[in-house]
C-alpha cells in the first residue's frame, strides 16, 4: 500500500521517499497556490486531488478552475489519477458533476478517480473509472471500505492520519490512501516512519524467520 501525504515535499517528505521507494507518494492538492514551488514532485508516484474537501469543509463554493489550471501545467508529468470531482456525503451532486468533468479530464490522458460518497453501492462506480477514491462521511467510509476493496482492485483511501487507520487499510487491500497531518507535528512523522520501518521489514523477511 503506497501512503501519499498530501501537504508537504519538503526535506522531511524527501528524506523519506528516498528511505522508502515505493512506500510513499503524494497527493498534490490544487488548494496549494499555484507557484514553482508547489509543483507537483518529480520521481514520485502523484495523484491530483480536485479541491473538493478542502471548500467543503471551510464552506465555501468550489471552483474547477484551479482543477483545469493544474492540468494544463501538469497532466503530462503523469499523474497516477486524478480525483474527479464530487461532493462531499452527496451522490446526486457526485454523479452529476462526474458526468460534467470527466469527459474533460480524460482528454487530458489521466486516469480518472471516482469518489464514492454515503448512500453509493458498488453499481454507482462509472465503468471508466481507474479508481475508487473513498470518501464520504467518516463512520460511512470505515463501515463500507471492505465493500470497495473486495470488488475493485484499485482502492484509495482518503483522510487517513493514524497508525491504526494505515493498518486498517493495509489489512482491507486499499491500493493507497491519503492524509494531511503526516508532516505537521515530529510525533506524527515518528509514527508514520516507524509504521513504514515495521513494513519494510516484514516484507523482507524471510521465510523461514516468519
Amino acid at each position: 500500500m503506497i501512503v501519499m501525504p498530501s501537504n508537504n515535499t519538503g526535506f522531511t517528505a524527501g528524506r523519506l521517499f528516498g528511505k522508502y521507494e515505493g512506500m510513499l507518494g503524494h497527493l498534490h492538492s490544487v488548494d496549494r497556490p499555484f507557484e514553482p514551488k508547489n509543483a507537483p514532485p518529480k520521481g514520485i508516484v502523484w495523484a491530483l486531488d480536485n479541491g473538493v474537501f478542502g471548500a467543503w469543509e471551510k464552506g465555501r463554493e468550489w471552483s474547477p478552475e484551479p482543477l483545469y489550471r493544474y492540468l494544463d501545467a501538469y497532466a503530462d508529468w503523469g499523474p497516477a489519477w486524478v480525483v474527479v470531482p464530487d461532493w462531499v456525503g452527496d451522490r446526486e451532486e457526485t454523479l452529476r458533476r462526474w458526468d460534467a468533468h470527466a469527459p474533460a479530464i480524460k482528454a487530458f490522458g489521466a486516469p480518472l478517480a471516482f469518489a464514492v460518497q454515503d448512500g453509493m453501492d458498488i453499481y454507482d462506480v462509472p465503468f471508466d473509472a481507474a479508481v475508487v477514491f473513498v470518501g464520504g462521511s467518516s463512520q460511512w467510509k470505515w463501515k463500507n471500505l471492505e465493500m470497495w476493496t473486495s470488488n475493485f482492485p484499485r482502492v484509495h483511501v482518503g483522510r487517513v492520519n493514524t497508525r491504526r487507520l494505515l493498518e486498517v487499510c493495509e489489512s482491507a487491500g486499499a491500493e493507497s490512501c491519503d492524509g494531511t497531518g503526516w508532516f505537521r507535528h515530529p510525533k506524527r512523522t515518528a509514527e508514520l516512519e516507524k509504521y513504514l520501518s515495521d513494513r519494510k521489514q516484514r516484507e523482507h523477511e524471510t521465510p523461514c524467520q516468519q
